[in-house]
């Protein structure tokens, strides 16, 4: 039973996840044995309540006691698993629409779960542990404070900084599990939080949950109504963070990762800045500036197993775009830590984010980043295997090809292509950069164009195409 997609598992209710295969779950990660007590926080879908006590369920039916933390971001889970040497879990299915629901898991050290760990959960799922005894099942408690100690070791950590002024800083919280918890966070570090879809909503009604940049520049001028210093938007469970800047509109979010590792080499930090495999050169540039690091590319929605296998002391940061690792926090994914750090830079520099990224040196490389719905899905897969094949020459000959996660073509102009199947839903991922915006729409038409025409060959057809 294939259960985990890219990050965690998510699937549509009732037809792929059903309560019955949630109890199940939970009782296959009690099973483990990583942890007596586990903490379960939820996002704003329909389905939380349903999920969370069914997979509690299955959790004391093993022998683990449980702790309900509630509302609260997919974040607090990790913190929490590590703080309380707990397993997390998190009932969301982040960024995907709303008609699905899933679980982010994580082990007693706060890391998410390994494909190792994945796998045994999904072999455990098809043959069943028997439930403990009547004398030796879990209990449950409800532990809203966690959330409070969480905002107020990211507080503490950062400290409040010296401020040049008191920013307007708008924050779109997606309807989603945040909605009282990144504000929070701003406003103590000395902005002033506006907020965007801050009534938590499991329709999502105004847009949907992942942070894109079609998304998200259609309410650019509501946006911008207010003069803000810059533009933060969450995914559904906030794990994720967009940035977007008044003036210049949507900050690919390379630049943010190459920011992030700014601050941190700047400050001394050596070792890997470990990065998923559609990440650009932006990235390169910043560690190659400040010398002592190395860039590595991982799997998308795994950079967390390589600091696992490296350690927490040999990594300056890991990212993918929207998510950051920084193990100065944690070995976790956190969005409303990416909050904090931003928020506490534009406090102190008394600037617009677009600014700070100018006057730190961040490029700006031409890119673009598409992703493709095709019916029927029979087709996704031969599709796929046509563009791979077709990439070997039709935007040249490549100098390198990575086949960690999909196909990265790379191009001795600096230029390349990521082609790769989502994880998580039905679709085909393009992704693309070059130094030159001729170039790379030159890329992107070709590959669009033989898209297009592979899926019309096979009689199908593209129902939705986004962009960002």
């Amino acid at each position: 039973m294939k259960l985990f997609g890219t990050a965690g598992i998510r699937k549509k209710y009732p037809d792929e996840l059903s309560p019955l295969t949630s109890y199940r779950i939970g009782l296959a990660v009690a099973s483990l044995g990583l942890s007596s007590t586990a903490y379960v926080v939820y996002d704003t879908r329909t389905t939380n309540h349903l999920f969370t006590y069914s997979f509690s369920s299955g959790l004391m039916a093993g022998g683990v006691d449980v702790y309900v933390v509630g509302l609260a971001p997919t974040p607090v889970a990790g913190y929490a698993a590590r703080k309380y040497k707990a397993i997390g879990v998190s009932v969301t299915a982040s960024h995907n629409p709303p008609e699905y629901n899933g679980f982010k898991l994580y082990d007693p050290e706060g890391y998410e779960f390994t494909r190792d760990l994945e796998v045994a959960v999904e072999e455990r799922v098809v043959k069943l542990p028997e439930a403990t005894s009547w004398d030796s099942v879990g209990k449950l408690y409800l532990r809203s404070d966690v959330v409070d100690s969480y905002v107020k070791d990211i507080i503490e950590y950062l400290e409040k900084p010296k401020p040049s002024w008191s920013p307007y800083i708008v924050v779109d919280l997606a309807n989603g599990a945040a909605y009282n918890v990144t504000p929070k966070v701003m406003r103590a570090l000395g902005a002033v939080p506006l907020t965007i879809n801050a009534n938590p909503d499991g329709f999502f009604p105004v847009r949907p949950p992942e942070p894109r940049k079609d998304s998200l520049e259609k309410y650019l001028d509501l946006y911008r109504a207010v003069n803000p210093a810059a533009i933060f938007a969450h995914d559904g469970d906030a794990d994720r963070l967009a940035v977007l800047d008044p003036v210049d509109g949507f900050i690919r979010q390379d630049r943010i990762i190459a920011f992030y590792a700014y601050l941190l080499l700047r400050e001394g930090a050596r070792g890997r800045v470990v990065v998923s495999v559609d990440t650009g050169n932006v990235v390169d540039d910043i560690v190659e500036r400040f010398g002592g690091a190395t860039v590595e590319r991982y799997v998308l929605g795994k950079t967390h197993e390589r600091i696992k296998e490296l350690g927490l002391e040999s990594i300056v940061l890991a990212a993918e775009p929207w998510k950051l690792i920084d193990p100065r926090w944690g070995p976790w994914v956190d969005g409303v830590w990416q909050v904090a750090i931003l928020t506490r830079e534009i406090v102190a520099r008394g600037k617009r984010i677009a600014k700070i990224l100018e006057e730190a040196g961040i490029p700006d490389y031409p890119w673009d980043r598409r992703s493709y719905l095709i019916e029927p899905l029979s087709i996704r897969d031969r599709v796929y295997a046509s563009i791979v094949e077709e990439l070997k020459g039709v935007l040249g000959e490549p100098v390198e090809v990575l086949d960690i996660d999909g196909y990265r073509y790379e191009y001795k102009d600096r230029s390349w292509v990521l082609v790769r199947k989502s994880g998580t839903e039905p679709k085909i991922r393009i992704y693309a950069e070059a130094l030159r915006e001729e170039r790379l729409r030159d890329m992107v038409d070709k590959l669009e164009s033989v898209l297009y025409e592979k899926v019309k060959l096979l009689g199908g057809r593209v129902v939705e195409r986004t962009i960002g």
